[in-house]
């Protein structure tokens, strides 16, 4: 069942340079109610201040997708792909067997992202990243495959996991129609 929650109700932590909600619990936030919805594991929403970032960290077998709302984000990992990823984008990070990773950003201003964890289909798979440009004008009033475990979503990043992330840009009082199944 979908539980809609207030912004302010969400679990979080300000740490200065990262001030996050989370959704489920995450980090120092635990709340046993809500550990994840089904495969979903993280939907995170970080503010990260200007000139900071996370350090190289590992993650093993997580689907990992950032959508970023504001600013930029800058991706660098052990497998050697490097890249910055702009406001309306996605990156997606399959961690599969372990990769290690830095994200920071780089910019003189706040950068908004959700970062979205999915726990994926199959494990012990190889590693994997790659970011995308998703022009907001290609997805006005209606809605547009960003990520997806699914070969049929050929313009989406695709994820190891029976999944897609969907988004539409809708002006203030529009609604948009997504079918279900």
């Amino acid at each position: 069942m979908i539980e809609r929650r207030s912004f302010e109700s969400l679990g979080g932590a300000n740490h200065g340079w990262l001030n996050a909600k989370h959704h489920f619990s995450f980090a120092n936030y635990y709340d046993p109610k809500r550990m994840s919805w089904g495969n979903l594991r993280v939907w995170n929403d970080d503010e990260i201040a200007a000139g900071t970032g996370f350090p190289p960290h590992p993650h093993a077998d997580m689907e990992i997708i950032t959508y970023v709302r504001d600013g930029a984000i800058t991706h660098e990992d052990s497998l050697g792909n490097k890249g910055r990823t702009v406001a309306g984008d996605v990156q997606v990070m399959s961690a599969g067997t372990g990769i290690r990773h830095s994200e920071y950003n780089a910019e003189p201003d706040l950068t908004r992202i959700f970062q979205i964890w999915i726990e994926p289909t199959k494990r012990g798979e190889a590693p994997s990243w790659g970011t995308k440009p998703f022009p907001k004008g290609e997805r006005s009033g209606q809605f547009v495959v960003l990520a997806s475990g699914f070969e049929s979503d050929t313009d989406a990043l695709p994820i190891r996991t029976d999944a897609r992330i969907v988004a539409a840009t809708l002006k203030a009082g529009d609604s948009a129609d997504y079918a279900l199944g």
